[in-house]
């Protein structure tokens, strides 16, 4: 049976990959910042090494995006330098390596959904140094798998579903930026599609894009939030200038999902979907 390490394992993503984990055939080992230090790098060899896994799995990131423009070393330790340290040792421990990235690698002036090959100009320090992490993960690790994804949210941790669903009943009227257009990705969807491609009988080194189907603003995911929880609270669309943040953002990052569709046969849900699940699971929970 094979071994999985899973770093930043109490986020979304982690949380949802600890949820299929209960019905897979393989031994996991979920790991935060309390058990592997992805800051330490002078024992991160060490300290996966003793894990020794056969897969690593590596959702954790420095994610905090405005965060980030003030916080570049650390930025660029979790985001870039700890996962050329990854790539190293299970290139040289015959070990696979996912490594999940960002749509935030572009720098948002296409008008068609980017696919795997599409240039990347990042415009913020976070995807400066989530595309660090990439090369340096191809460069130490031809052999692994890098996941491109975007607008995550789930049941677990904070994200936009989370807190327009709260601010909706708090509020009789939001704004919401309706001039950055793209696609948001349920981490349990993201989760079920890593658990396919360590399932697949082939390994397909290379770069995929992840994130359900559909072309939206943030302003139409709010109003589908609205629609889906029976919300009753104005929305308004605003430009991204009247909303102005430390990070800029990319105002166009739609992913072409084809690639890892023909290559995993991974399905991908339609995001309205998907977001009455999770929406279903929140309103279980509360």
């Amino acid at each position: 049976m094979k071994k999985i390490l899973v770093t930043g394992a109490n986020g979304q993503l982690g949380s949802e990959l600890r949820v299929l984990s209960k019905g897979s055939n393989f031994e996991w080992v979920f790991t935060d910042y309390q058990e592997l230090d992805l800051c330490d790098l002078k024992n991160l060899e060490a300290s996966i090494a003793a894990i020794h896994p056969q897969i690593i799995i590596n959702c954790a990131a420095h994610t905090g995006v405005d965060k980030a423009e003030s916080e570049f070393e650390l930025s660029d330790v979790l985001n870039h330098q700890s996962v050329a340290i990854m790539a190293q040792w299970s290139q040289a421990n015959d070990c696979q390596l996912v490594h999940v990235s960002t749509d935030y690698v572009f720098d948002g002036n296409s008008a068609v959904a980017l696919t795997e090959d599409a240039p990347t100009n990042p415009i913020n320090v976070y995807g400066i140094t989530k595309l660090a992490g990439e090369k340096a993960c191809m460069q130490n690790n031809p052999d692994a798998i890098i996941i491109r994804t975007s607008w995550v949210y789930s049941s677990f941790g904070n994200n936009f579903v989370k807190t327009m669903s709260r601010l909706m009943q708090e509020r009789d009227s939001l704004n919401v930026v309706n001039d950055q257009i793209g696609s948001p990705t349920y981490a349990a969807d993201l989760a079920q599609a890593i658990i396919t491609i360590l399932t697949h009988n082939t390994w397909q080194a290379g770069i995929y894009n992840f994130s359900n189907e559909g072309e939206i603003s943030w302003f139409e995911f709010a109003l589908a939030i609205q629609e889906i929880g029976g919300f009753d609270c104005e929305i308004s669309g605003i430009p991204s200038s009247a909303y102005p943040t430390p990070a800029k953002r990319p105002a166009f990052s739609l992913l072409d999902k084809n690639k890892i569709k023909a290559t995993f046969g991974v399905v991908v849900p339609h995001y309205k979907e998907s977001l009455r699940l999770c929406m279903q699971l929140l309103f279980t929970n509360d």
